[in-house]
This record gives C-alpha cells, structure tokens and sequence, in this order.
C-alpha cells in the first residue's frame, strides 16, 4: 500500500520537476531573446547608413525593430546548436573555449546565409556603397553576428543571478517592513 502511494508520490514530484526544468527552459529562452533583441537594435540602428532604402525615420525604426527581431532569434538558433552539441541547456554560462567558438562559426554561419539569400537570390535589400564587402557580402552584418552573440550570452547568463539577488533584497526588505 504504500509502495503505491510512493510511487505516487514519485510520479508526482517527477511531474513538478519537468515543469518546473519546463519553466526555467523557458525564462532562459526569454532572457536570451529579449537580451538578443535590444542589444542588437541599436547595431541595426547604427549600420542602417550601410544599407539602401532607410531616408525615412519611421520606417528605419520599424525596420530595425523588426531585424532586432529577427536577430533574438537567430540568436536563440545559436543557442539550440550549442545545446545540441553541449547535450547542456545553460552551456552558455560557462561556455569556454568551445563554446566561444561553436558562437563564432555557427554565427558567421548564419550570417553569410542570411546576407547571402537576402542580398542575391530574395533581393531584400541592397547595400549602399559605404558597405564594406567580401565577395560581395556586407562585414557589418558579419561582424554583428561574431560580436554580439559573446556579449548577448555574458548577459543573459548573468541577468537571472541578478533577478534573483532583486527578488530575494525585496522581499528581505517586506519581511523588515512588516
């Protein structure tokens, strides 16, 4: 009988354990592309010189939000290729030599991909002539893709220990108050 409700009980504390690796799978993919999108806004702000087709404010803004977007996510791609190669959710904390270099590649990867596809066969957009080019492929959206992520990464491993140290002084201080 209670080899039963043990097992029961195991069940259920199973159950909370994935929600509970469930939900902290999802905070940190949220921190990694709410961190990815705003430090890549004011890159995408910065090189819109280099680009074709951005004369008016409002549709640079938008624009630049919308790539911002589109760079959380690639960023959370990055993310994925070092779970899959690390077999390690948070290998980002502590990334290491490897780490370090799985961002590089897989974002220099990617963005020869992307700027390659959008610049050639999806004609997207169009580079100014103030873009420095390889083979015709711009180095700004090159070097935003090598630079950022490392930083972005430092980040968000960092931003939950600094949300924890928040929550626990507020609540120190409620306690103190009470």
């Amino acid at each position: 009988m209670n080899s039963s409700r043990d097992k029961h009980r195991g069940a259920t504390r199973r159950t909370t354990s994935a929600l509970d690796s469930d939900s902290t799978l999802g905070r940190r993919l949220w921190v990694i592309f709410a961190v990815g999108t705003l430090v890549n806004y004011p890159w995408e702000l910065a090189q819109t010189p280099l680009y074709e087709g951005t004369e008016s404010l409002s549709r640079l803004l938008w624009h630049c939000l919308l790539a911002s977007l589109g760079d959380g996510l690639l960023v959370l791609l990055i993310y994925a290729a070092g779970w899959i190669a690390f077999r390690q959710s948070d290998w980002y904390v502590r990334p290491g030599w490897r780490g370090y270099l799985l961002m590089l590649a897989t974002g220099l990867l990617i963005a020869v991909a992307i700027e390659w596809v959008a610049t050639g066969i999806g004609g997207q957009w169009r580079y100014s002539e103030r873009m420095p080019q390889v083979l015709g492929i711009g180095l700004a959206p090159i070097a935003q893709m090598l630079i950022l992520p490392p930083l972005i990464f430092r980040i968000a491993a960092w931003c939950p220990a600094w949300w924890r140290s928040r929550l626990t002084n507020n609540s120190a201080r409620r306690k103190a108050q009470k």
